[in-house]
């Protein structure tokens, strides 16, 4: 799936985008697992969701950020997670959360997760390339 990268700076910059991305998606679902105080109240008075959707959120981002890591399975993660993260933006969009903060935070993870992915892949730059005009 993956080609080498045209350099190894290109190669670097990927790494990092995608550890940030798994790091970040990990420690999310970890937390969604042990449940602190802040973790509830966000979800449950924030956000509106019931304290028993807590472990299922954790599920759903857990599930395609392991799927993610695997790189035979990177795309199909990162399709998931996609649509993970477009939830995210629909519920802070709900809430009328502040838009560069919350709402459009979910979007940072995405273009880290699917650039991470473009840098690598020959195949997604085929399909989206990058064009000057």
């Amino acid at each position: 799936m993956e080609n080498k990268p045209t350099s190894k700076l290109i190669f670097w910059i990927s790494v990092v985008m995608r550890w940030m991305v798994t790091l970040f998606l990990m420690f999310d679902a970890l937390l969604k697992f042990i449940k602190p105080e802040a973790v509830i109240q966000t979800t449950v008075t924030e956000l509106g969701y019931k304290e028993h959707h807590i472990l299922t959120h954790g599920f759903a981002v857990l599930i395609p950020t392991v799927l993610f890591i695997i790189p035979r399975t990177r795309v199909f993660g990162a399709v998931l997670l996609t649509a993970h993260l477009g939830g995210a933006i629909a519920s802070h969009l709900r809430v009328d959360n502040p838009l560069f903060s919350h709402m459009l935070f979910p979007v940072y993870v995405a273009v880290l997760m699917w650039g991470s992915i473009w840098l690598r892949d020959e195949k997604l730059r085929d399909i989206f390339p990058f064009r000057k005009y």
